[in-house]
């Protein structure tokens, strides 16, 4: 990877999903590897590559969209049967082809997750784990949330199964027949796991886990508990639902890692070097969908291909490329280039011609007096995801073709935020908020060819409603899809695994005549990362944390009956308004209770603070930046200036880029800080409204002592 690399988009295939292709292994004299990868179209496509081209192998029918796909086969010998998911089918298909399998399944749903081993099927729906032996049903397991991904420890290495489930509750579920042996917690939602080196290293033990967030990490399943052995974060902020999940499944990368000595440099430096070939991908306009490591274009050459969402397969080799010296600086190309490049030129000149041909035709077939409009179909791949380090949501649209514009509208108070990979042109038009509940209406005007949008947003807790994305793509005839995503009461809150029960906490307890499905369906209602199925068992705990101040909150329920524990007063008064309008909808009562410990006003101010101040101190530089700038152009030299006010100069960009970056960050701390004082003096059941503009006063002053006293 270090050395020359040769960029190449090799063909197109349908919408992919997440590990839809793979490399077959190498057969007989021939050392390149064939591709196969299936579509969301239902096709599978097995192809070559010689001299630069793609040779095709087979190509089977449409059909149903592909969830997944898997390589086969006896254990020991050759994975080079191929295994595809659809719907609640697997079939099976020789590396030639040749259909010798279909295995209708007993799921009720569609398949999500599948791994092979020998004669083992592990297949996945959204909570439903089944092993098959023989297609013969063997091991049923319910799982608490989504399953994400599924692989089973290598049987030949630890002589028995043991499967593994990735869970979106951040935790690894690892299975013995059909019970929980043990869980193991995770820094985020993993997404994707793959067996460390393509075999689970020496013991056969070690798993490789990444996560929505793009966190990457190894552990090691033995058969009473798990070793962690060693985690990286994300500190760049790659993207990890578009790139890092996919990374660890490229075992040639995984191998590099442990053939030197310096292991953890030469990680990292792989893990730019492949963030880098993102980069070449498209300019990073679609996220990867698989990825492989091999050798496909030349014998002896490394590469790694990747397959995008919209279908694209494009490879980087470690092939150098062959230059000659000419006359002076001037290089020239190959004549394998060369006719590649002319080939290539007629080809695109060929599908111009094609597509004149076929607009004229549908203009002329929609004027005719028999004409029947038909809406044509495109697929979208949307993400809407709380980022924990800057308690804003990110929302990812991807479109198979070019998008054309994005309008986004919302019935609640939003911030739109800054995105510097978003090259769209974003105007905002007035919206009346009263009659029709319309609190942002703003439409992003993309570039041409831009088939990937990321928007950010940030909400407001106590304010809950629905955020909607209108996506035209640039298509004939005019059509849109309407994309809805709903914005929580309590919407900056992040599920984790424990809490620090010695805060101060305030406590809210509810009674009344409510099943457990439905205090679990307000509970649904009111916070993210809460599984839509009714936990199994008579109680469930779960706790979270605020993304944007650190505050916590406890929330345990049962049948008849929920405590809600937060050291953040405000959290506790949001919960009780809406869970008490969600039980009145349903005409049950409730016996409200709240305990309120007067210390966790103190402690959440004092939580509060350190952003406060921090703010307020990058408005008042940014203020003054205008005048400096002035100062500096009539006088010509600011050596005059004390050295805070030379350092704000020479800091200007930055300072301006971070509160761009931040629209009414301040403004949120006072809000948050005003409902607090609201809320404290509900509970005591005084009205104190009268007082906030004496607070904010106070606030403007910057005075934390003056501020818990007040």
């Amino acid at each position: 990877l270090a050395g020359p690399v040769n960029h190449g988009v090799f063909r197109q295939v349908g919408v992919t999903a997440q590990k839809t292709m793979r490399l077959l292994p190498a057969s007989g004299k021939k050392a390149t590897q064939k591709v196969v990868v299936g579509d969301q179209d239902g096709v599978i496509t097995c192809f070559g590559i010689k001299k630069g081209e793609a040779v095709p192998v087979f190509k089977t029918l449409p059909g149903q969209k592909i969830s997944r796909l898997e390589l086969g086969g006896a254990l020991n010998t050759p994975q080079e049967k191929i295994f595809v998911a659809t719907g609640s089918e697997v079939r099976g298909f020789t590396k030639r082809g040749k259909q010798f399998l279909s295995f209708e399944t007993n799921l009720t749903e569609s398949i999500k997750a599948m791994h092979i081993s020998g004669a083992d099927l592990f297949l996945c729906a959204s909570y439903i784990y089944n092993h098959y032996c023989d297609c013969k049903d063997q091991h049923y397991y319910l799982s608490g949330d989504k399953i994400n991904d599924v692989l089973c420890l290598p049987v030949d290495k630890v002589n028995c199964i043991t499967p593994v489930l990735a869970c979106q509750d951040r935790v690894l579920r690892v299975l013995q027949g059909s019970d929980l042996l043990y869980e193991v917690e995770l820094p985020g939602p993993p997404t994707v796991l793959a067996l460390n080196n393509g075999n689970g290293g020496d013991s056969g033990e070690e798993i490789v886990y990444g996560t929505s967030d793009g966190k990457l990490g190894l552990i090691q399943i033995t058969g009473s508990k798990p070793i962690p052995k060693w985690e990286i974060g994300n500190e760049k902020k790659r993207g990890g639902m578009c790139l890092s999940l996919s990374l660890f499944s490229f075992p040639v990368y995984l191998r590099l890692y442990y053939k030197y000595n310096n292991q953890e440099i030469l990680f990292i430096d792989t893990l730019e070097a492949l963030c880098q070939y993102a980069i070449l991908i498209r300019a990073l306009s679609e996220s990867i969908a698989s990825i492989q490591g091999g050798c496909v274009g030349k014998d002896g050459y490394d590469e790694i291909l990747a397959s995008t969402y919209s279908g694209w397969l494009t490879g980087l080799t470690t092939e150098p490329v062959h230059r000659e010296g000419g006359s002076g600086e001037e290089l020239k190309l190959s004549q394998e280039m060369q006719s590649k490049i002319s080939s290539l030129r007629n080809e695109l000149e060929h599908l111009q011609m094609k597509v004149l041909q076929e607009r004229e035709k549908y203009q002329q077939s929609s004027q005719s007096s028999t004409a029947v409009s038909s809406v044509p179909a495109f697929s979208v791949n949307d993400k809407f995801t709380l980022n924990k380090d800057d308690a804003s949501y990110s929302l990812i649209l991807e479109v198979q073709t070019a998008i054309d514009n994005v309008l986004v509208q919302s019935d609640v108070p939003i911030d739109l935020l800054d995105v510097d990979k978003n090259s769209a042109v974003v105007s905002f038009s007035s919206c009346d908020s009263e009659p029709n509940s319309n609190f942002l209406l703003a439409t992003y005007r993309c570039q041409a060819n831009t088939t990937r949008l990321e928007l950010k947003v940030r909400s407001i807790e106590g304010q809950y409603g629905t955020l909607q994305a209108y996506v035209t793509p640039r298509i004939q005839p005019k059509t849109c899809q309407v994309h809805q995503y709903q914005i929580k009461p309590l919407s900056l809150h992040q599920r984790t695994h424990s809490i620090d029960h010695d805060r101060p906490m305030n406590t809210l307890t509810l009674k009344g005549q409510f099943s457990f499905a439905e205090i679990h369906s307000w509970v649904v209602f009111c916070l993210p990362e809460v599984p839509e199925k009714t936990p199994a068992g008579e109680s469930i705990t779960f706790y979270f944390q605020n993304t944007f101040l650190g505050t916590q909150l406890e929330s345990t329920y049962r049948k008849g009956e929920g405590c809600f524990k937060s050291d953040n007063i405000s959290t506790i008064s949001i919960l009780k308004d809406v869970l008490s309008k969600e039980a009145t909808k349903r005409k049950i009562n409730l016996n409200i209770a709240y305990d309120i410990n007067e210390e966790s006003v103190r402690h959440t101010l004092k939580l509060i603070h350190p952003k406060l101040e921090y703010q307020q101190l990058l408005a008042k530089k940014v203020h003054l930046i205008d005048a400096l700038r002035e100062l500096q152009v009539h006088e010509g030299n600011v050596d005059f200036l004390l050295p805070k006010y030379r350092s704000i100069l020479e800091e200007a960009d930055q300072l301006l880029e971070e509160y761009k970056r931040q629209p009414a960050h301040l403004e949120r701390l006072y809000g948050m800080i005003t409902d607090l004082f609201i809320d404290k003096f509900k509970f005591k059941g005084t009205n104190v409204k009268t007082k906030v503009p004496l607070l904010l006063e106070i606030l403007d002053g910057c005075d934390q002592d003056g501020l818990i006293a007040f």
